[in-house]
């Protein structure tokens, strides 16, 4: 050996080429080999070594360089945490990866190995069941802080080999084993066993096994290879066990003719291509193997990562490459030790901070802070309050870990205190809403805001959901305009009817469409309206003018007046509308749809009654009575639909004349008395007969619309077929329970009611002109003056409409990316108004209940998502193309009235409870009305239960439920319904004289902060924190900082620390004894042997 300061060369092996010249230049010095082939020695560490270490376990300063011992290589102070350390280390910009975890157990048959896939992560942990021959349920690993802590003893002490150059799985076999036996680790004579365990087949749980996974007493082992699911490394490779030394010993570098010596790596094994759907795109593989062999009496671990992530052989069920390799090997009887500390390791490498980590180490020393700040991260359960072996099932939804990346975190204080400092909730306040000050300043900014996605608005729609949302919204939306039109009809004399409102339906829905700031809202009509139409149509009729110019003098107006509105941006006054108001309107808009839906129904009594004391017999008095003339003639074609083809033919053959005389005119029919010429007489002539099974058959359509809509929406989270057939099913929910429902109606074939679409395109009112002019010479010319009064009362209508639905489609929860246009929408909204005023249409606005049908049609979550992993809400389908076709479809409607009529109109009742019922699904105002009928410990854990008394959420919700009640009546009495939009209005009043009853903390978790409130809070919140940082600045030399943990100090303090050093020091002192037992004979044997790779002078 050389002196210390003598500079020695390592040998390279069969890297290293030497030629005549620098073997003479460099024959005076020693080249020392890295292993000496055959050489007995027992690893052990001297007693000295022990001596040398401090009561902890650690080795102190004057061992820092043993190959045992992590050394400080990143630069930081050793009092720096370990969320500070990577932190640090986090900030770098290298590649990351998602990561795919296959942990495989080592099973002996035959005195052969065999790796079997036991378990696997892609977020959450499968374990193969018992029988072997199905996965479990996904769920939350649950892992045991002693294992943890015995992984990050096993990695101080192992082998941790970053950045590893290596093609296949032999090669990284040879390497780790070399690693491990120069860090005395492994005693050399095992390096064929250990070798062989490392490089032993795979088998995967995908694969169909024929008979059994080990091989019967009949078979040799030659047939069990063969029908063996992996293939066999060995017989692929161009070196074997002897010629290993051709390897390099450098565990970072590999031969340069690596492409010569090794065969193709890529894997011969069926692979799982149908797991890989549920595997993030550009996922690597990290493999764990762990196991326990006879011939090991102690432990050995080696974590690897390789430079670029390769296929080194069958190691996964997935054609995924591999990047780390972690290798656990133990005595016997360590199974479930060794177990445990795999998946520890396979829980935090799928971790999102750790991962990371694993990626950007670059020293041991890395990979311990990554486990202490993953520690620093765990929550504890209380050992006598749950029972381990219970699977913890995925939550709905994950917290971000962005905070443990970021620098400056606050230390966790528990999950507790975490779930009370969630971040301050986004205010209903959208930015935009502030008044720009500049003439339709507001305007100019929302068409800035909208014109870069106008592009994506006509790409984003390509997706079948997109299809099944048309199809449903042009259903719903059908139905309302036929109905609203029937009333209109009636309120104005047929001025405006069904095709009025039909065609009013395709004009604005198109224009609001193509142009609109927010083309998620549905136009539709309201109840307000039609009461503001009878009462401008009854005043005019009053006064003797005329209806129609009149009406279009107070379209112009109110043109006028939304264009002042929009012109100096008084749509900034919607941020004073909170939650509040929100829900308030939007419940009682849903409620008027079940109500109406049920009414409508019930309604159906009326036309087909029912008869309600069946045990008395029903008399019908309208009888047929013979023609005058006493001669008959008959409609073959009646007859055939009316008495069957055979008795229509046997009829027409036999005559074509007969006299009345012949005929019993009263037991006829009254198809058969009009094909006979005959007159029905009698009082109850007109009226229909009491037809029960029309009611029950329409009551059944109702009903079974809505449970097959509501059970095919709720299907995509059930269990059963894949999760794109669940995911059509839910799409086209609400198609296919029409379609089903008129299936059954034709398939029993009775008369049920029909939906009713005029087939001419013609105004409804014979006579009337499309276009309406505005003189008229009934009118006086201060009509025009007088007309700005009903016009007043309509903007406001169309305002408060239009805007506190634009608020409810904008909240923060449906995540919507694009921006909004509140001053854009009321611009197009007046155009709208101006063009139907001239062509004497009903002036349509925003529809909340079918908005948010539209937005709940083309809600998207995530479609690659890890087994048991939840679908995460990523947002609506932001796209003008579903309300542009429905537009477009309910203009041509007029053209399909063959394919509408066969709807029962049931059905599309049924689409309205769903609709409705739908619109209260997430309300925070039904959450807390169901609270109140609740008991305390039934009650879920919402997060304004956390911080308001449950009395005074009961207190809030009776206010809201009065305000909701005068609401109701105001719109349900007609005489004083005009006044629903200022008591709309006055809901706005009543929210900011809450500010006297609530604080305004119980305010900020019930509702949104009033836009002064809200900065006055801020105010007061940066004052009283500016006065505790003074505080803080006044004695901070005076006290020291008790809240700043390092988890890895904390953790050297721990018993049970204590307990797996001195764990892992009994086993060494174990290894130290039979060491010395075999210490002669080695001694003997080194006598006669040379090194295998020693070269120098004294070779």
């Amino acid at each position: 050996m050389t002196d210390s300061h003598e500079e020695t060369v390592r040998d390279y092996g069969m890297t290293r080429n030497f030629s005549s010249d620098n073997f003479a230049s460099d024959a005076h010095r020693q080249m020392i080999g890295v292993r000496l082939p055959r050489r007995q020695q027992r690893p052990g560490r001297s007693s000295s070594s022990r001596r040398h270490r401090d009561q902890n376990g650690h080795p102190r300063s004057s061992d820092a360089s043993s190959p045992n011992v992590p050394e400080n290589t990143t630069g930081l102070p050793a009092s720096v945490s370990p969320s500070e350390h990577i932190q640090q280390l986090l900030l770098e910009n290298d590649d990351t990866h998602n990561v795919f975890c296959q942990m495989d157990t080592l099973y002996t048959a035959l005195n052969e190995y065999q790796w079997r896939e036991t378990a696997r992560w892609v977020k959450y942990e499968e374990d193969v069941e018992d029988g072997g021959e199905r996965w479990s349920k996904p769920h939350v690993a649950s892992l045991s802080l002693h294992s943890l802590f015995e992984l990050r003893s096993s990695l101080l002490m192992g082998a941790v080999m970053l950045d590893m150059d290596a093609y296949h799985i032999t090669q990284v076999a040879d390497l780790i084993i070399d690693q491990l036996i120069n860090a005395k680790l492994l005693e050399s004579n095992l390096r064929d066993n250990v070798r062989a365990a490392i490089t032993a087949n795979h088998a995967h749980q995908h694969q169909k096994r024929r008979r059994s996974m080990m091989p019967t007493q009949q078979e040799s082992m030659a047939d069990f290879r063969k029908r063996s699911m992996k293939r066999n490394f060995s017989s692929n490779m161009s070196f074997r066990r002897d010629s290993s030394a051709k390897l390099n010993r450098n565990p970072n570098s590999v031969p340069e003719n690596i492409g010569d010596l090794l065969s193709d790596s890529a894997s011969s094994a069926k692979l799982n291509q149908q797991f890989m759907k549920k595997i993030p795109d550009g996922s690597e593989a990290c493999n764990i193997l762990v196991g326990e062999m006879d011939c090991l009496k102690y432990q050995i671990t080696a974590f690897v990562r390789l430079t670029e992530a390769r296929s080194i052989g069958d190691l996964t069920e997935v054609p995924l490459p591999t990047k780390f390799v972690f290798l656990l090997l133990g005595p016997p009887g360590s199974h479930n030790k060794n177990v445990e500390m795999g998946r520890s390791m396979s829980t935090m490498m799928v971790d999102e901070v750790f991962r990371e980590v694993a990626y950007r180490a670059k020293s041991r020393q890395d990979i311990l802070s990554g486990i202490d700040e993953f520690l620093d991260q765990v929550t504890v359960l209380p050992p006598g309050e749950w029972d381990p072996k219970i699977r913890i099932e995925p939550p709905d939804k994950v917290p971000s870990q962005d905070p443990r990346r970021q620098q400056n975190a606050k230390v966790p204080e528990g999950p507790k205190v975490a779930a009370e400092q969630i971040e301050e909730e986004e205010s209903h306040i959208d930015p935009t809403l502030v008044r720009t000050g500049r003439l339709f300043g507001g305007l100019v900014a929302d068409i800035k805001r909208k014109i870069p996605w106008y592009a994506s608005d006509f790409k984003d729609c390509l997706h079948i959901q997109c299809v099944a949302s048309t199809l449903y919204l042009y259903l719903a939306t059908l139905t309302p305009n036929v109905t609203f039109g029937g009333l209109l009809g009636l309120a104005t004399n047929q001025y405006m009817g069904t095709m009025e409102c039909i065609l009013t339906a395709a004009i604005v829905g198109i224009l609001f469409a193509l142009f609109a700031g927010q083309p998620l809202n549905i136009l539709g009509s309201t109840g307000p309206m039609l009461v503001l139409e009878m009462i401008v149509y009854s005043f005019c009729i009053d006064q003797g003018w005329d209806y129609m110019p009149f009406r279009a003098w107070t379209g112009i107006w109110t043109t006028v007046i939304i264009m002042l509105v929009v012109a100096f941006d008084l749509s900034a006054l919607v941020r004073y509308i909170t939650r509040f108001t929100e829900e308030s309107f939007a419940c009682l808009i849903a409620i008027i749809f079940i109500y109406e839906a049920i009414k409508k129904v019930i309604g159906i009594t009326k036309k087909y009654p029912v008869n309600l004391n069946p045990e008395h017999e029903y008399f019908f008095n309208c009888t047929c009575t013979p023609p005058i003339d006493n001669s008959t003639y008959f409609n073959a074609t009646n007859l055939t639909m009316a008495a069957g083809p055979t008795y229509a033919v046997q009829e027409m053959t036999t005559m074509s004349y007969a006299n009345s005389s012949s005929i019993d005119f009263s037991t006829l029919t009254e198809d058969m008395c009009e094909m006979y010429n005959g007159t029905m007489v009698g009082p109850d002539c007109g009226h229909h007969p009491y037809a029960a099974d029309v009611f029950f058959l329409s009551v059944i359509l109702f009903f079974g619309t809505y449970v097959i809509a509501t059970s095919l929406k709720d299907f995509k989270t059930s269990g059963y077929f894949p999760s794109f057939v669940r995911q059509i099913f839910s799409d086209f929910a609400v198609l296919l329970a029409i379609i089903l429902m008129v299936g059954l109606d034709m398939a029993i074939g009775i008369p049920t009611p029909k939906l009713e679409v005029p087939e001419n395109f013609a105004p409804t009112k014979p006579g009337r002109p499309w276009f309406i002019n505005p003189i008229s010479d009934k009118n006086p010319w201060w009509v025009i003056l007088v007309s700005a009064i009903p016009a007043f009362l309509s903007t406001i209508l169309i305002f408060l409409d239009q805007q506190i639905t634009a608020v409810i489609v904008n909240r923060k929860e449906n995540k919507l990316k694009k921006g909004n246009g509140y001053h854009l929408d009321m611009f197009v909204v007046g155009i709208c108004v101006l063009i139907c005023s001239l062509l004497g249409l009903p002036w349509y606005v925003a529809a909340t209940v079918s908005a948010l049908a539209h937005i709940m049609s083309l809600k998207k979550e995530s479609e690659c998502s890890a087994p048991g992993e939840k679908p995460v809400f990523l947002g609506c389908r932001e796209q003008r193309v579903t309300a542009l076709v429905v537009g477009i479809l309910s203009g041509l409607s007029v053209f399909m009235t063959k394919i509408l009529k066969v709807i029962p109109m049931p059905v599309l009742y049924g689409v309205f409870l769903f609709m409705g019922v739908a619109a209260l699904k997430g309300m925070q105002f039904v959450d807390r009305l169901a609270l109140i009928f609740m008991p305390k410990k039934y009650q879920p854990d919402h997060m304004y239960l956390r911080h308001v008394p449950i009395k005074r959420v009961h207190l809030f919700t009776l206010f809201q439920i009065v305000c909701l009640a005068v609401l109701w009546v105001v719109k349900m009495i007609k005489s004083i319904s005009i006044l629903f939009p200022v008591m709309v209005l006055g809901t706005c009043i009543v929210r900011k004289l809450f500010d006297y009853i609530f604080e305004q903390r119980e305010l900020k978790w019930l509702d949104d902060l009033m836009p002064e409130d809200k900065k006055m809070a801020k105010e007061d919140q940066e004052m009283a924190g500016d006065g505790e940082k003074d505080q803080l600045l006044n004695e901070e030399e005076s006290k020291f900082n008790y809240n700043r943990v390092n988890i890895s100090e904390e953790v050297n303090k721990t018993g049970m620390w204590l307990q797996v050093r001195r764990s892992s020091t009994r086993e060494d002192s174990l290894h130290d004894k039979n060491r010395k037992n075999m210490k002669n004979e080695e001694n003997s044997e080194k006598k006669g042997q040379k090194a295998a790779f020693y070269f120098g002078e004294n070779a």
